[in-house]
């Protein structure tokens, strides 16, 4: 049985594939608010041909909307691959509380790897940060989408993983 963190990453994990199906790179962000999901995206670069609709960013839009606030203080956030500067600067400029992320980003992570913009105390927020949630799922994820697009042959899940956890 997935504890709820883990149960609210597979949301995420679902909203990754919603954007493999679509021909975007597989990242899926909610938003979580009082046990309640209160925004859920996934990339949509391509499809709306603009470089911030990655799924953070339109989550915490999603989220601001339903909350009626841009301050998303007592939110956790979900997502599958570790923040951008831009999606880590989003996410200081809401107030979102906890984060958590399933796979590193070594080309782009400033959540541990680059850097850590999001414990950065120069900032006058700082969300709790969980890495790795998942993040063996969420990393084989966007591995086998790249072999896939470059002609090799992808990985299977459910020889990584067993049945969805």
């Amino acid at each position: 049985m997935l504890d709820d963190n883990s149960r609210y990453m597979q949301y995420a994990i679902r909203e990754a594939m919603r954007a493999e199906e679509e021909g975007e790179v597989p990242i899926g962000c909610v938003i979580i608010h009082n046990g309640e999901i209160i925004g859920k995206a996934h990339n949509q670069r391509e499809r709306l041909q603009d470089p911030t609709a990655h799924a953070e960013v339109l989550a915490i839009t999603q989220a601001a909307n339903h909350l009626g606030s841009w301050r998303l203080e007592n939110t956790k956030l979900f997502v599958t691959l570790e923040p951008c500067p831009m999606c880590a600067g989003a996410i200081i400029l809401a107030r979102v509380a906890e984060v958590y992320f399933g796979a590193y980003d070594p080309k782009a992570g400033v959540c541990g790897t680059l850097m850590n913009l999001l414990e950065d105390r120069r900032f006058n927020h700082q969300p709790i940060v969980t890495p790795g949630l998942c993040g063996d799922e969420c990393g084989a994820m966007l591995t086998n989408f790249f072999r896939r697009i470059r002609g090799q042959a992808p990985l299977n899940l459910e020889d990584q993983f067993g049945r969805n956890n």
